[in-house]
């Protein structure tokens, strides 16, 4: 279908409901070039232009549009005003006679609440052809979070699953650990900033549970979870018998350096994991010393590693600028937020300048006045996920050092939020010296 009958068909639709055409809609749609496989993006906080944010009605109408086109795999509506009526309309695409061409859909930060979250579920449970689901910033609940995991006990096709900062509880966060046990498929998940009022750390006990049956998750992020020491502990006893996970996202958690001690022990063992964030924890300069030394422990299998906002001092930071040295597979450090003293910003300027850590895969950049060296913040930051699927629907578990995300990354590329990786702006704003 031409870009141009798409539209008309859009206009069309529009008339025969009564909708007002949205404009946003229809130069998306105008301006996509027909391929065989492309990624709508109707993204509701584009900076670049003052767009109509979708609401259900133009749900609807982009939804009958969509119902016989082949062409469009992935649909991108983030941040618009969809609520679960509009999810009604979307699930149409997911249930067509002769298969829906969707692959990838991202929903996250609308009005979507627990019968919305139902209806997705159930759509999934007879779709075999969706491979990335991303809810994250809808308020869901406990309720729709486990309509989601009873989901995953029938899907089989599913890789990919976002459900950060969607109110899920401690009762849905085992559910989802449980079900991780026997599904094969998903790749990828995301649970970060659930509500938890417990301090017996169930949620750990249950994912290192899993983590030793499940040999298929690449990615597990588990940010914001309240995770202490303790929770460490249970986790890294998953951890070692697993084999596969890759990247791990313990950001914003209470682990401290009795946490990380264990971390580290588990790093000189395990082969598989390559990425690590455990920004905004409080690991202090013992625990970048346990890093270190794990760092350059023979054949440790790190290769990004984020410390960022942890009270790191210069003995931390500059053992962890000598551990540099010593291994050449960690390629990725970020540490802004830390005490950068003078000591520290002489040794990664060094290491900066002598293309050991290159300046796009840090958060620092040196700059000297008066004779003396201080370090300004880039906005990079870690890759956001480590798994991703293209427009055509094939998986791509990417290790190269450019840090990208295919999900978002083809079609109408203009449309994207702006910038399509904000952190790898190259932007130094000198806010802290040493």
């Amino acid at each position: 279908m031409a870009s141009k009958n798409m539209f008309e068909f859009y206009a069309a639709v529009c008339g025969e409901h009564e909708i007002e055409i949205n404009p946003y809609i229809k130069q998306v749609l105008e301006d996509t070039t027909e391929t065989e496989s492309v990624t709508l993006k109707l993204t509701g906080n584009n900076r670049l232009t003052n767009v109509k944010r979708l609401n259900d009605d133009d749900v609807l109408a982009l939804s009958e549009c969509l119902r016989n086109n082949h062409s469009v795999s992935g649909l991108d509506v983030r941040y618009n005003n969809i609520t679960d009526v509009g999810v009604g309309h979307l699930v149409g695409l997911l249930q067509q006679e002769d298969g829906s061409a969707l692959r990838s859909l991202d929903l996250m930060f609308n009005d979507i609440l627990r019968d919305g979250a139902e209806v997705l579920a159930k759509s999934l449970q007879c779709n075999s052809t969706l491979l990335s689901l991303r809810l994250s910033g809808n308020k869901i609940g406990n309720r729709g979070a486990m309509h989601l995991a009873s989901m995953l006990q029938v899907n089989s096709t599913l890789k990919e699953l976002q459900l950060a900062d969607c109110d899920l509880d401690t009762q849905s966060v085992i559910a989802f650990a449980i079900v991780l046990k026997s599904n094969e498929t998903l790749v990828s998940v995301d649970i970060s900033r659930p509500l938890l009022f417990s301090h017996q750390e169930e949620c750990a006990v249950h994912f290192s549970e899993m983590l030793v049956v499940n040999s298929s998750l690449v990615e597990l992020h588990l940010g914001k979870m309240g995770m202490t020491d303790t929770g460490m502990e249970r986790l890294t006893e998953g951890l070692r018998l697993n084999h596969s996970l890759r990247y791990l996202d313990l950001r914003c958690n209470r682990v401290t350096r009795d946490g990380v001690r264990l971390l580290a022990e588990l790093l000189k063992q395990n082969q598989t994991l390559e990425i690590v964030d455990l920004s905004s924890n409080r690991i202090e300069d013992d625990g970048a010393g346990y890093l270190s030394e794990a760092i350059a422990w023979p054949g440790c299998a790190l290769r990004e590693l984020s410390v960022s906002s942890n009270n790191i001092r210069s003995e931390g930071l500059l053992s962890l600028a000598r551990a540099l040295t010593v291994n050449t597979a960690l390629n990725h450090l970020y540490i802004w937020g830390n005490h950068l003293e003078e000591a520290v910003c002489q040794a990664f300027r060094e290491l900066i300048a002598s293309g050991r850590l290159p300046a796009e895969q840090t958060d620092v950049s040196a700059y000297e006045v008066d004779g003396r060296v201080f370090l300004a913040e880039l906005f990079h930051s870690l890759r956001r996920n480590y798994y991703g699927t293209n427009g055509s629907g094939t998986n791509t578990s990417f290790t190269s050092d450019t840090p990208t995300d295919p999900l978002t990354d083809n079609g109408a590329g203009r449309h994207s939020t702006l910038p399509p990786h904000v952190e790898s702006q190259q932007i130094v704003v000198p806010l802290q010296s040493c």
